[in-house]
C-alpha cells in the first residue's frame, strides 16, 4: 500500500493482488497485539490479509496509530471517539480530529451503544459531531452500532452521511436493516461472529445481502472466530470469516477476497488518488 499527497492530503492504495484479503477493521494499536505486531503482521500476510484499517477509539490513541502506519505501509489509520469513550470529547479534541483527519482513510470508530455506562445523549452528542468532520472532510465513517440500529439510521441521515459513505462495522442487525444502510453508501461489515455456533442474524446478512455490499474484519483482539475462540482474535484469522462466507454462499474463497478488497477500495475511496 502507498500513501499519496494529493492536495495536501494523504491518500492510500492497496495492491491488487488476486486471493488477497484486507481487514477493514483491526486494533493493532491495543494489545495485547501491539506488542506483538511483527510476528502478527507476518502472520497475516502469511495467511493472504494485505492490509489493515486500524480505528481509532479514544484521542490518545490516535497519535499511537499515526506512528504505525507511519512505520508500516500496509497500515491505514482512521481516526475517531467510541461510544464508550464519548466523556473524552470536548472542543479541543474535535479541533485535533479535524487536524489528523487529513491522515485518515476514514473517521471512525464511532456511534452508538446501550451496553455503557455513558449516557445515550452524550453518546449522540460526540456522534453527531463526528460525522460532521467526516462529511466536512470528505471521509467515510466506520460506524459502531449495537441495539440501536433505528437511532443511527436517523441521525446518519439528519447528518447527510449519504455524501460520504462507510462501513457498519461489525454488523449484528438484520438483513432488512442493513439494506437500509447500503442506501446511504454503507458496506455492511461481516466479522467472525459469522463463524460461532450460535450465529444467526450474520449468517443470514453473509447469506442473504449482495456481495457487493459485504466487507470483511476481524475486529481483533475481539469477536475471535469459533475455532479460536478463548484467545484473543488476530488479523490473519479474516481467513476463517472469509471461508464462512464463501461456503455459505457457494463461492470460491478467492472470488469472496476480490470482491469483499474491491469493496474495501470503493467504499474507503482508496484509488481516487492512484497515479
Amino acid at each position: 500500500m502507498n500513501a499519496l499527497l494529493r492536495n495536501g492530503k494523504r491518500h492510500f492504495e492497496c495492491p491488487r493482488e488476486s486471493g488477497y484479503l484486507i481487514d477493514s477493521h483491526c486494533h493493532l494499536d491495543l494489545e495485547p497485539l501491539n506488542s506483538a505486531l511483527p510476528g502478527l503482521l507476518q502472520g497475516a500476510r502469511d495467511a493472504g490479509v494485505q492490509c489493515f484499517v486500524v480505528p481509532g477509539v479514544h484521542p490518545d490513541g490516535w497519535g499511537r496509530i499515526s506512528g504505525l502506519a507511519a512505520e508500516n505501509p500496509l497500515v491505514m489509520p482512521a481516526f475517531g471517539i467510541h461510544p464508550m469513550h464519548a466523556g473524552s470529547a470536548d472542543g479541543p479534541v474535535f479541533e485535533r480530529l479535524l487536524q489528523v483527519a487529513e491522515q485518515a482513510v476514514a473517521i471512525g470508530e464511532t456511534g452508538l451503544d446501550p451496553g455503557y455506562p455513558v449516557s445515550l445523549d452524550l453518546q449522540e452528542r460526540v456522534f453527531r459531531e463526528q460525522l460532521r468532520i467526516a462529511v466536512k472532510c470528505g471521509l467515510p465513517v466506520l460506524v459502531h452500532c449495537r441495539r440501536s440500529f433505528q437511532r443511527i439510521l436517523q441521525v446518519l441521515r439528519e447528518e447527510q452521511t449519504d455524501q460520504v459513505g462507510g462501513i457498519m462495522h461489525a454488523f449484528s442487525g438484520s438483513p432488512e436493516m442493513a439494506r437500509e444502510f447500503i442506501k446511504l453508501g454503507f458496506a455492511i461489515s461481516v466479522s467472525g461472529t459469522v463463524t460461532w455456533n450460535n450465529a444467526v442474524k450474520p449468517l443470514r446478512v453473509a447469506r442473504d445481502l449482495p456481495l457487493e455490499h459485504l466487507v470483511l474484519e476481524t475486529d481483533a483482539p475481539d469477536m475471535t472466530p469459533q475455532r479460536y475462540r478463548g484467545t484473543f482474535n488476530r488479523p490473519a484469522w479474516l481467513v476463517e470469516t472469509a471461508e464462512r462466507l464463501a461456503g455459505v454462499r457457494g463461492i470460491s474463497l478467492e472470488n469472496v477476497a476480490r470482491v469483499t478488497s474491491d469493496n474495501v477500495r470503493r467504499v474507503l475511496r482508496l484509488d481516487e488518488c492512484s497515479a
